[in-house]
Formats: structure tokens, sequence, C-alpha cells
């Protein structure tokens, strides 16, 4: 025999829907509730936060980000831009802008055979990839197509169980209001009774 006994305290099939009132009263009471417990800690499941910590260089970085400062370091973009020609005459910057032209010229090289074999190796690569993927997404669609007509059956089953029961639920309904009506009519006759012992008691001893 299991120690737990499941119950179904609620029949949303045949049972009535609750009045603004009944509705206004749980609302009340749950307020109640959440405002008695303490919010300010969490759940002893959730595992507490570890603090991150950052190397010195991260930091700095943060503490600039976060004073709003312009960025003085880092990767310098102006080396694929395009190269401004020196003065007339200036031997040594026109030895300097060739040798950025010469590594422009290497890195659009080397930029253009990537390309040529991501076009021949990568995409087929690629597409391959998203074949898989939509193979994957059919095979999901199909597990939740498979779950939504389960959960519809499931809940069929319910309504027809709870529909099968709606005759008997009501007569015990009103078999448990006449108990009651006449266990209350019973008390109330033995009180009366009770009163009418006490004043006889009390007319024989005068």
């Amino acid at each position: 025999m299991p120690l737990i006994q499941s119950s179904a305290e609620h029949l949303p099939f045949i049972d009535a829907a609750p009045s603004d009132q009944a509705i206004a009263a749980a609302n009340a009471l749950v307020q109640a509730e959440l405002a008695s417990e303490d919010h300010g800690s969490l759940h002893p499941s959730i595992p507490v936060r570890t603090e991150p910590h950052f190397s010195d260089l991260v930091e700095a970085e943060h503490a600039r980000l976060a004073a709003g400062e312009a960025r003085d370091s880092g990767i310098d973009l102006s080396r694929y831009e395009a190269l401004d020609a020196p003065a007339k005459g200036d031997v040594e910057g026109w030895k300097a802008t060739l040798q950025k032209a010469y590594a422009s010229a290497e890195y659009l090289r080397g930029r253009e055979i990537n390309l040529g074999l991501l076009e021949t190796y990568g995409k087929n690569a690629w597409l391959i990839g998203n074949s898989q993927l939509e193979d994957i997404l059919r095979s999901l669609e199909k597990e939740v197509e498979a779950m939504k007509l389960e959960q519809e059956a499931v809940e069929q089953a319910r309504k027809a169980a709870q529909e099968n029961v709606r005759g008997e639920m009501q007569s015990l309904e009103e078999g448990w209001r006449t108990g009651v009506g006449r266990m209350i009519e019973t008390q109330a006759a033995v009180e009366r009774l009770k009163q009418e012992v006490l004043e006889r008691k009390r007319a024989a001893a005068s």
C-alpha cells in the first residue's frame, strides 16, 4: 500500500467556477502568505553564486568602460584603412607607406586564398550542416506533435472520466449536504431537549 495516496481535489470539467469573492479571498491569502515570508534568502537547493575573479587587465578595462573613457589601446584598425600618399620627396614616408602596402597586400592575398578554400570546400560542409539541422528540426517537430496528440488524448480521457462520474458526484454532494443538514437539525434538537431537561430539573428542585 503506498504511503501517499493521490486524490483529485479539483475536477475542472464538472466543478463549478469559483466566484469573484472566492478568488479575491484566495488572492488575499496568497499575498498575506508571501508578505509573511522572508524572500531575501534563496531556496536551499539553489547553489551559492561564486564571485568572478578577473585579471588586472580585465579589471582595468571594466573600470575604463564604467568611467565612459575612450579606447586608447588595443588593435590598431588604421592598418586596414586606405593609405594616403606621403609628400613628394619624403623618402622615409614613402618607405613606411610601401611597407604598409606590402603588409596589406599580403593580408588581402591570404584572405582571398581563404575565401577561395571556403567557396570550394566550406560551402558543401555548410549545406550538409544545414541539412542535418533540418533533420533534427523535423524530428523535434514530430516529437512535439506526438506530445500534443498525447496531451489531447489524456485531456479527453480526463474529461470522459469526469463526465462519467458527474451524476455520482452530484448525488454524493447532495447526500452530503442532506446529511450535514440533518446532523445540524439533530444537534439542535438535542440542545432543545437538554434545555427542557434542565428546566424540568429546576422546576422540580424549586
